[in-house]
């Protein structure tokens, strides 16, 4: 048999996944709407891509709570734009986004954003800094992985921003110059 606060229990676990199923729905919506508002709306206009497709897709894929593929989507720019706008600007929107995902990270509950991102993940990467600290950031920032994640968990822990920012910039910095090597 059952205890009452079993069942309350299981109510508050099936409570937190509808609420990550709902987030994760609109979320995804609004991926969605973004790649077919800018993007989209281009290819089927039978327009060139524009510059400001481009910093809106890179922007918003660096966003912790969208998960886009910014990589494939500066690999494709790159055949169509200048090599040197095009890495001024992934490194502009790429960073002004991880400053928001710090900014959310300090300012907003743990609740709500572990109802966003999940609260292993949080924890996960609130280890990998408290552990490796600079080191975290640059290589979650140099290689396609969870960087905005780590950015909020930065964010939550009040890791010192100078650090964060330097550190992400200087992984980005080098993910955007291998890549542009690579596929240009």
């Amino acid at each position: 048999m059952k205890l009452v606060s079993d069942m309350f229990e299981e109510r508050k676990i099936d409570k937190k996944k509808g609420v990550r199923i709902v987030l994760l729905l609109l979320t995804s919506l609004a991926a969605i709407l973004i790649v077919s508002f800018t993007l989209g709306k281009e290819w089927y206009e039978g327009k060139s891509q524009s510059m400001f497709s481009f910093a809106l897709i890179h922007f918003s894929g660096y966003l912790f709570f969208l998960l886009m593929p910014v990589e494939i989507a500066f690999i494709y720019y790159l055949k169509v734009f200048n090599l040197w706008e095009m890495i001024a600007i992934a490194l502009g929107t790429a960073i002004s986004a991880q400053i928001v995902d710090y900014l959310i990270g300090v300012s907003v509950s743990s609740a709500v954003i572990n109802n966003f991102v999940g609260e292993k993940r949080i924890l996960k990467a609130e280890k990998y800094i408290l552990k490796y600290g600079n080191l975290t950031i640059f290589i979650f920032n140099l290689f396609p992985l969870s960087s905005p994640v780590i950015s909020v968990a930065a964010g939550m822990l009040k890791y010192r921003f100078r650090n964060f920012f330097m550190y992400s910039l200087l992984g980005l910095m080098l993910k955007y110059l291998i890549l542009s090597l690579f596929f240009q």
